[in-house]
C-alpha cells in the first residue's frame, strides 16, 4: 500500500462538499448538469494536476509568515534589553 499524499487526506465530508459545489457551479455558471461521478472525476483531476503545487505553495507561504513573525519577536526582544 502506498503512502497517502497530503491532499488525499481531505476529510470525506469536505470532499463531498467540494463535489457538491462543483455540481452547483456547473449548473449555475455554465448551465450544464453534471453528476456526482463527473464532479468527482473533475475534482480528482484538479487535485492530481495542481494539488502538489498548491500544497507546496501553502507551506512556503506559512514559512514566510512564520519567519516574518520571528523577526518581529527578535525586534521586540531586543527592545526589552536594558542598557
Amino acid at each position: 500500500m502506498s503512502a497517502l499524499r497530503k491532499w488525499d487526506k481531505i476529510p470525506d465530508d469536505k470532499r463531498q462538499t467540494i463535489i457538491k459545489e462543483l455540481i452547483d457551479f456547473f449548473d449555475r455558471e455554465r448551465d450544464e448538469r453534471i453528476g456526482v461521478i463527473a464532479a468527482t472525476d473533475l475534482f480528482n483531476f484538479f487535485i492530481e494536476s495542481a494539488g502538489k503545487e498548491l500544497y507546496n505553495q501553502g507551506i512556503d507561504d506559512a514559512k514566510r509568515a512564520i519567519e516574518a513573525r520571528i523577526d518581529e519577536f527578535r525586534y521586540d526582544l531586543d527592545e526589552l534589553k536594558e542598557s
